[in-house]
């Protein structure tokens, strides 16, 4: 009989905003997931360095929300993922959080790909919009070369003309050769970078393509959502409303273990 490989899931509001909306966030995944027997990565980047305006908001200050994001662990009993930008944001966060996540435009930097790897931590490596699947053996091999060999790779589409991003899915099936997990981001993949002074998107495609990429085959699913996705101080466009998240795992949890019977 075949055995079914798990699928797991990294979810959460783009930003720490406030303890009050990650509690109510994490609480909604935990109950889920645990419903749906679907392992669960809390995400939530405890502070934003990359916006698309000077004066868009950042966070709420580094400590206070790496402390959150470790309450909300405690609480929940769930790992919790966040960005890292430097070197030195590699090693104050990893004493918070338990996967350490390279963000897509960093996602060569040499220097801190192995600083996140010597922490220990799982380290999720965004591929670049400028890469192709293949590339991301080269930056598998900074993170291995620590020892560390809890590398993952996040699928989150290529540069298509100036403002939008589109996912070839034959780059899931091509980065699953290396032998590392892959994750398919069914939200940031769907943005509209640096649309006017916020980046725009198109989240009412969310769900059917999250389908499409577990039919294809992944082993985790990224998506970020919010209680109230229009008044969220980042990423607005793209986050799922959190009211969606049960039909979304429902029917990719559907996708998922149909296709475990080919």
């Amino acid at each position: 009989m075949k055995t079914q490989k798990d699928l797991f899931i990294i979810s959460g509001p783009c930003v720490v905003e406030s303890y009050e909306m990650l509690v109510e966030t994490a609480s909604t995944l935990t109950d889920l997931c645990k419903k749906n027997d679907l392992k669960l990565y809390f995400k939530s980047s405890y502070k934003k360095a990359n916006r698309t305006s000077y004066d868009s908001f950042t966070g709420i200050g580094d400590k206070k929300a790496l402390e959150y994001l470790q309450r909300i662990s405690s609480e929940f009993s769930v790992p919790v993922l966040t960005d890292v930008h430097t070197v030195e944001e590699a090693e104050l966060a990893a004493n918070y959080v338990d996967v350490l996540q390279i963000p897509a435009f960093l996602s060569r930097q040499t220097e801190l790909l192995i600083a996140a790897a010597k922490t220990g931590k799982i380290v999720n490596i965004k591929k670049g919009q400028f890469m192709a699947p293949d590339d991301m053996r080269k930056q598998a091999m900074k993170v291995t070369s620590t020892g560390n060999n809890q590398c993952w790779f996040t699928e989150r589409g290529v540069s298509f003309g100036y403002h939008d991003l589109v996912v070839d899915f034959r780059s899931l099936l091509i980065m699953r050769e290396y032998g590392f997990p892959v994750v398919y981001d069914a939200t940031h993949s769907l943005q509209k970078p640096s649309i006017g002074k916020q980046s725009g998107g198109t989240s009412e495609y969310v769900i059917p393509l999250a389908r499409a990429a577990v039919a294809v085959g992944i082993d985790g699913l990224f998506f970020e959502t919010h209680p109230d996705p229009k008044n969220a101080k980042s990423d607005a466009a793209t986050q799922l409303p959190l009211e969606k998240a049960e039909t979304l795992l429902k029917q990719i949890n559907g996708v998922h273990r149909l296709s475990q019977s080919f």
